[in-house]
């Protein structure tokens, strides 16, 4: 009898131990309930906030795909009202303030052209998807010239590569401007490093055709430097088109000596940071081409630029409003 005592006590023992791991296993399984069900609300309720974050940022372009897209005209004007990126102020490009005037326009009889005057309008400076995304909301012929990509703006050449046409806008050294660009070109610079430099150009905007210069006040007025670099760009089969930021220019003087026609900027459109000032150097534009056949006007992608453009469309019907290349 005293066996099955002992017996009995050790089924106790077990049925008890038993409860007690049955007991823990519910209240382990209870919290890894609460534990799901509290991350899958928690996690729901932090993308409900982002998205509201978001929504709710003015710096945040995307929209619900549920609402109704605006239209052209809404887009275009959406655009061109957002601040642009801070550029330096465009006069830094002319070394002389007289140079933003166009050349005297001739006092003889005026010449009658059997086609329409060709006017092209370059924009200098290209180098965000933001510029790219306002100048062609303008829906005109307009002339990209792309810096080449730094760490700023590391997409330059991948933006230009989307575009049929595009010119590559050098920078070179000025007289008197400290905040030059990354590998600007200098006027030390041996004939073997510009080469390279071209090269690197070529490579990086293998379309490229036709390159004009940012700044380059100091270089384009020294011969042996313009000499270089006209070599390098006839080995890579490059045109050059002379910004004309200094009056002592030697570019003239040295594509005469290869045989190269000289082609340059008539007037400068932004030299003042002014909607009005725009305006009225889009008027001087069409009148210089109207005397001469055809005419370059240098522009950047400022939001004060891009609206006088915009706003100056009806003036363009007495021109032909053409890429660069179609000019001469």
């Amino acid at each position: 009898m005293a066996k099955r005592k002992k017996s009995t006590k050790k089924v106790d023992k077990s049925s008890k131990y038993l409860a007690y791991l049955a007991w823990f296993l519910a209240i382990v399984a209870l919290m890894l309930i609460s534990l799901t069900v509290g991350y899958y609300f928690g996690i729901k309720d932090a993308k409900q906030t982002l998205y509201t974050q978001k929504t709710s940022d003015a710096s945040y372009n995307e929209l619900p795909k549920k609402k109704s897209q605006p239209t052209v005209k809404k887009r275009l004007e959406a655009v061109l009202q957002k601040e642009q990126p801070k550029y330096i102020s465009a006069a830094h490009e002319i070394e002389d303030e007289k140079l933003a005037n166009p050349p005297k326009l001739p006092q003889k009889k005026r010449v009658v052209y059997k086609s329409k005057p060709k006017l092209a309008i370059i924009i200098d400076d290209v180098q965000t998807a933001r510029d790219v995304k306002a100048i062609k909301a303008l829906h005109l012929p307009l002339t990209m010239s792309f810096l080449p990509p730094r760490a700023a703006r590391p997409n330059s050449a991948k933006l230009a590569a989307h575009e049929k046409f595009y010119m590559v806008h050098l920078p070179m050294e000025a007289m008197h401007f400290n905040a030059e660009e990354p590998e600007t070109l200098r006027v030390e610079d041996s004939q073997e490093k510009i080469l390279q430099k071209i090269a690197q150009i070529k490579k990086e905007f293998p379309r490229v055709h036709y390159i004009n210069n940012h700044t380059g006040s100091k270089f384009t007025s020294d011969e042996q430097a313009v000499n270089r670099l006209i070599y390098s760009l006839r080995k890579n089969n490059i045109h050059f088109i002379d910004s004309r930021t200094t009056a002592k220019t030697k570019v003239p003087q040295i594509e005469k000596a290869y045989g190269i026609k000289y082609v340059a900027r008539d007037v400068f459109l932004d030299h003042h940071m002014d909607k009005a000032y725009v305006k009225k150097q889009i008027k001087v534009a069409i009148k210089v081409a109207k005397a001469h056949g055809h005419a370059i006007a240098i522009g950047h992608p400022h939001k004060e630029t891009l609206e006088a453009i915009k706003e100056s469309k009806a003036l363009f019907k007495d021109v032909e409003l053409v890429q660069v290349y179609k000019v001469y």
